[in-house]
């Protein structure tokens, strides 16, 4: 039996395991089992929790494809709630090793139970051959940043795409009325093209004003989900560089909000958002899993 949390951070649900311990074997076909919403557990992917020799904790991230994702901004969060819950640690301030460096997180505690938590996202990568995208062009903002866009044909439709990593690549494309978007169509083809070697998470963003925007994201390996907090903060990232907000946002998903800085000091992306326990259980693994 392998004892499983349930968490989400505004609609982003996944499956967390205590892995400090015990290493599970076969990750992932465990994750596209237990991400299964019809024969498993159900979810947007599995986070195993593990020990870490350079940091507090490591988080190991699968999608429901079985791929390995580099980080979750929504299943960090939830990291924090995690292991400061569970007395798995005492510490407010926690460093997690992550496959896209190791991230800082400040947990804001009420009734001895973690709330919500602020995330150092690190700086946003905007070398194009780091994020990586080919094809394209570079840009300068009116601070002079460069940045990278490429031009994608669909069915006669232009999508012109930001690119942005925030560990894992990013394409985000501005528009009106994204209520209205067939974002399986467009999503499925954007993350496979052939501009993105690594495949990409493609983010569709409407400007409200300086200081609002609302984002859809499909994610790759995924599809829609509810919320991605890489994809709000490159998404971010992206309209402070097409000079459409100011430096500190309110990214709307369909799962609810989250606050978003980028610092101009430092070049550090911030990120706060609540992260929420659904509910606890056992798992029994089958002989084939």
């Amino acid at each position: 039996m392998i004892k499983f949390v349930k968490m989400e951070g505004i609609g982003n649900d996944y499956i967390y395991i205590d892995c400090t311990q015990k290493e599970l074997k076969n990750k992932s076909e465990l994750a596209r089992v237990l991400s299964d919403r019809h024969f498993g557990v159900g979810s947007d992917g599995l986070i195993l929790i593990e020990q870490s020799k350079k940091a507090d904790f490591k988080m190991q991230i699968f999608n429901p494809d079985g791929s390995e994702a580099e980080m979750c901004g929504n299943g960090i969060r939830c990291v924090g709630k995690f292991v400061y819950d569970r007395g798995l640690t005492n510490k407010t301030t926690l460093k997690i090793e992550t496959l896209a460096g190791i991230k800082e997180l400040k947990l804001n505690i009420e009734d001895e139970r973690v709330k919500s938590v602020k995330v150092d996202m690190g700086e946003p990568i905007l070398d194009y051959k780091l994020i990586p995208v080919k094809d394209g062009k570079i840009y300068k903002s009116k601070d002079g940043i460069k940045f990278y866009k490429v031009n994608i044909n669909m069915n006669y439709d232009l999508k012109e795409l930001t690119c942005v990593s925030m560990g894992n690549p990013h394409g985000v494309e501005f528009s009106n009325n994204i209520d209205k978007l067939n974002i399986k169509e467009v999503g499925t083809l954007i993350e496979r093209d052939s501009h993105f070697p690594n495949k990409v998470n493609a983010e569709f963003v409407e400007i409200i004003d300086k200081n609002n925007i609302k984002m859809r994201v499909w994610e790759r390996g995924v599809g829609e989900t509810l919320a991605c907090g890489t994809g709000a903060c490159a998404s971010v990232v992206a309209s402070i560089l097409n000079g459409y907000t100011a430096r500190n946002v309110t990214v709307e998903l369909l799962g609810g909000k989250l606050d978003i800085e980028w610092n101009k000091e430092n070049n550090h992306v911030y990120m706060t958002g609540p992260a929420t326990t659904v509910f606890e259980g056992e798992f029994e693994r089958r002989r084939s899993e």
